[in-house]
């Protein structure tokens, strides 16, 4: 028995403690140290001045964080992916980190958010910038659900909720479970797993791997939930998702150790200098794509929500611009459109006709 523990009036959305089992192997882990997961290197979530930095931002981005229009959907359906990618791969960005991969005849689902806010509450908090790009009735077939960490932007409990009731498998962090198992997903349908731990699920192989971040569900959980960045191999194809992130070296150590990668999804939104060690700015998303000898880079976790006091466009752009000052292959779909990294189809700077310019 995995084993969980909640309070009755503990709220459903902050999820539940791991217990039993289930917190038996969180303290049996090396990353676990001092009662708290660690990171893999020295971290720290805000710096020195942290207000005084994001005052700062928020005025230099005043105006600037949201489009001046509709930003363009491609709207799948479930039929659209009745015929999977000649080349075996193929992602759909959904928005956010939410990002829909065919790989090798298999389908898995990263970080999946369908609801409109990134909150407990379906009240308040940060809102949805466009709709997303697929009805949650045209989502197919999937053969895993990936989870990153528990911050509410990459797992979603309404989505959760919706899922187990689906006949899928969920790879998630150590820990995590705990919410899952609260949320309704039965606990044979949960593997959990420590940095660098791997199994199977439909022929493809899972891997956990570290990332620079932390996890923060509430007070009553914090600690005990362990982060990933996750490895998803097929026979032919190999996938890097990034999750939430700062930089760290350990990029290069993935890459030595599961690499190469035809596709890196990496963070490269809500950055800031309040926060420079748990989140990369584009620049660096640019860099740990190539510490990870990825062949294309889709950045996420940009454009969908307002999460930080940057302009909406600007990771987009600053991406764009440091992948062809270092000669890097990009895609930067819209919300929805295909990205078949074989192809290596040209930039469509989409965005810029919907981005708000200073003076305008």
């Amino acid at each position: 028995m995995t084993g969980q523990a909640f309070a009755p009036q503990w709220p459903a959305a902050l999820g539940a403690r791991p217990a039993g089992e289930r917190l038996a192997r969180v303290r049996r882990s090396p990353h676990f140290v001092d009662g708290a997961f660690r990171n893999p290197v020295p971290t720290r979530r805000s710096t020195d001045g942290a207000v005084r930095l994001m005052l700062r931002a928020q005025r230099e981005a005043a105006g600037l964080r949201r489009p001046t229009g509709e930003i363009p959907l491609t709207v799948r359906r479930a039929a659209d992916y009745a015929d999977g990618p000649e080349s075996g791969l193929r992602a759909t960005w959904l928005g956010h980190a939410t990002v829909l991969v065919e790989i090798d005849g298999r389908r898995v689902l990263f970080d999946p958010m369908w609801s409109t806010r990134c909150s407990p509450s379906a009240a308040f908090g940060p809102a949805r910038l466009h709709p997303m790009p697929m009805r949650w009735s045209e989502l197919p077939y999937l053969d895993a659900v990936v989870i990153s960490h528990d911050h509410y932007d990459h797992l979603d409990m309404a989505t959760v909720k919706a899922l187990a009731l689906r006949d899928t498998q969920f790879a998630v962090p150590l820990g995590l479970g705990a919410h899952l198992e609260r949320w309704g997903v039965p606990p044979e349908r949960i593997l959990e797993l420590d940095w660098h731990e791997s199994a199977e699920i439909a022929g493809l192989q899972f891997t956990a791997t570290p990332a620079r971040h932390y996890c923060n569900r509430g007070a009553r959980v914090l600690g005990t939930v362990l982060w990933a960045s996750w490895v998803v191999s097929g026979p032919m194809h190999r996938v890097f998702h990034s999750g939430d992130t700062g930089y760290f070296p350990g990029f290069a150590d993935i890459a030595d150790a599961y690499g190469p990668f035809d596709l890196t999804m990496i963070q490269a939104g809500a950055y800031c200098d309040a926060w420079p060690e748990v989140h990369l700015d584009p620049e660096e998303a640019v860099q740990a794509h190539i510490d990870l000898t990825g062949a294309v880079l889709l950045p996420i976790h940009w454009g969908t929500f307002d999460l930080a006091p940057h302009a909406w466009h600007a990771p987009a752009e600053r991406v764009l611009a440091e992948s062809e000052r270092r000669g890097v292959a990009v895609a930067v779909p819209r919300p929805g459109q295909f990205v078949e990294p074989a192809l290596k189809e040209p930039v469509e700077a989409w965005w810029r006709a919907i981005a708000a310019v200073r003076g305008k």
